[in-house]
């Protein structure tokens, strides 16, 4: 007879839940004992449980279905919080199972007691629950495979107390029955189609799952038909991109950039996506970046299916048969001279294979990336949603355990990935195919700038000290050395391209540490805030000329 750890495991691998990330303690351990009972289920040990939280919000990206983690006590969650701020901001599907003392342990306030609810709702406002019984768990994690795989995904959070996990005469509950998403409604259909055919000026603004290619492509064909342009949400969950799919202007990090890209749009259409707002406030500037003049509306909410109700305003405008503009094929000459993050950035497009996965964590070393990667061979684009550095490695992990017959580049800041190292450790335990990049250029660079736009008072020696990275600076290709990868430092262009070409075709994981100066460091820096300032009150096509100079 199955206790209630063998039930959960058969229910969660009948439902297609069949990876998990593991960082386990003492409360968790029937559930691990249980790993064994369902061959189907893939166990992924991770160091720190950030890292299990991430990986799981990684491959929920790329498998288009939820992952699960296991994590111990509130504790264990705490520390996996950031990422799953992140998955939640992505609305990315994870099954999240947190362990906790057994019921009839609770009333005597042991040293890891703690309100796990509580915590859970910061990351899984949706759905919380802890399991009160044997009888009931299987239930409970059906419900719960339920709540993280319906629209908008979300992180599902269970509570396992081990009680309930080691108790006998559990029976594992049928997989779910998911509702077909819906599309716009006609009224909705016809309003936004009213807009488009006004002659004003209309742009999309495409998130979640309207940057997949089934959705770019009808959004694409409305484009080139009716003239309206096409705008992605700026930290994608994840974008499909590169030769041969539809070309789309991620909006600007910087709200002083993406104002410059909103100026002049009349209908704002929002297709999977909220409206845009500034990612911090600053003395003097708006938080809510949608022109004063400007209409919004909602073609498709995050509950309803987008490549419909793109289908049905193409329809509605005559755009069914609409040529969409593709993304020629394009890659940047071989790098040279001295290494610079920008080099870097051209270096992977020049190399980036076919079908890679591309995770970008870079932070200020990565503002050319987008422009050099765009007419690369087709590719999936994973980006920091939440704006909770230390995404970048574990999503890494998570992808290739998804994807395990794609290549995985990963580029990460120093700083952030220092949040999440141990990721390292289980690329190399598991195999993994990732080739992690890492700009090593001794500074938080992105805070150095926002400490000037935020008109703080200027800089003294001790608050320049929290932004520096110097003193010592880390040596990365020791760290992944140390924890089964193989890893190499280049402080030339050659020897960096090298050692991305040897990485790309060597099965395994691969660290590359690549010495950059800041890519706004010194007068850059001193001169962006000027230029923002200047801004809104240069020509249009001068303000978006220094745009596309800025972050192409």
């Amino acid at each position: 007879m199955a206790n209630g750890a063998q039930a959960l495991m058969k229910t969660l691998v009948d439902a297609g839940v069949t990876a998990c990330f593991t960082n386990p303690g003492t409360s968790e351990m029937h559930f691990v004992a249980a790993l064994d009972s369902e061959p189907a289920m893939r166990a992924v040990l991770c160091l720190f449980e950030g890292v299990a939280t991430g990986a799981a919000d990684g491959y929920s990206r790329m498998a288009d279905k939820p992952a699960a983690t296991l994590l111990h006590l509130g504790c264990g969650l705490g520390n996996g919080l950031a990422n799953l701020h992140n998955a939640r901001k992505g609305r990315v599907p994870i099954v999240n199972i947190v362990g906790d003392h057994a019921t009839t342990h609770v009333p005597y306030d042991a040293q890891l007691q703690s309100d796990i609810e509580t915590v859970a709702r910061n990351v899984s406002p949706g759905f919380v629950r802890t399991s009160k019984s044997t009888a009931e768990l299987s239930r409970d994690a059906v419900d719960a495979i339920a709540a993280a795989r319906s629209l908008p995904g979300q992180v599902a959070t269970l509570i396992l107390p081990a009680d309930v996990s080691w108790g006998e005469g559990a029976v594992a509950a049928p997989p779910p029955v998911l509702p077909m998403p819906q599309g716009a409604d006609d009224a909705t259909v016809q309003a936004v189609a009213q807009a488009v055919h006004s002659g004003a000026r209309c742009a999309f603004l495409l998130g979640g799952r309207a940057l997949r290619e089934p959705s770019l492509l009808a959004a694409a064909r409305i484009a080139a038909h009716s003239g309206v342009k096409l705008y992605g949400e700026v930290f994608p969950t994840r974008l499909e991109r590169g030769a041969g799919r539809p070309v789309v202007e991620r909006l600007a990090y910087l709200a002083e950039l993406a104002t410059v890209q909103l100026t002049g749009i009349d209908h704002l259409i929002l297709v999977d996506a909220k409206a845009p707002v500034s990612f911090f406030a600053y003395p003097g500037k708006k938080s809510y970046l949608v022109p004063d003049a400007c209409t919004v509306h909602t073609l498709a909410a995050p509950d309803q299916d987008t490549v419909i109700s793109l289908n049905k305003l193409a329809e509605a405008l005559g755009a069914l048969h609409a040529q969409p503009l593709l993304q020629a094929a394009l890659r940047p000459s071989r790098p040279r001279g001295k290494l610079t993050a920008e080099k870097v950035c051209k270096a992977v497009g020049h190399l980036l294979p076919e079908r890679a996965i591309l995770v970008d964590e870079a932070i200020t070393s990565g503002l050319m990336l987008n422009i050099f990667t765009a007419g690369a061979p087709a590719h999936d684009f994973i980006t920091l949603t939440g704006g909770a550095i230390g995404q970048g490695l574990p999503n890494a992990v998570g992808a290739a355990v998804a994807c395990p017959d794609r290549p995985v580049l990963a580029l990460i800041g120093d700083g952030t990935s220092m949040y999440t190292i141990q990721a390292l450790w289980t690329m190399a335990r598991e195999k993994l195919n990732v080739t992690t990049i890492i700009f090593n250029n001794a500074s938080y660079s992105v805070l150095n700038v926002e400490l000037e736009r935020v008109g703080a008072d200027e800089a003294g020696p001790k608050a320049k000290a929290q932004l520096d990275l110097t003193g010592p600076v880390m040596n990365f290709a020791q760290m992944g050395q140390s924890m089964g990868v193989h890893a190499v430092r280049a402080t030339t262009t050659e020897e960096f391209v090298r050692a991305l070409e040897q990485a790309l075709v060597t099965p395994g994981p691969h660290l590359i540490e690549a010495m950059v100066p800041q890519a706004l460091g010194g007068l850059k820096r001193r001169v962006l805030p000027w230029l923002l300032r200047s801004l809104p009150s240069l020509p249009q096509p001068v303000a978006r000329a220094l745009k596309r100079k800025i972050a192409p």
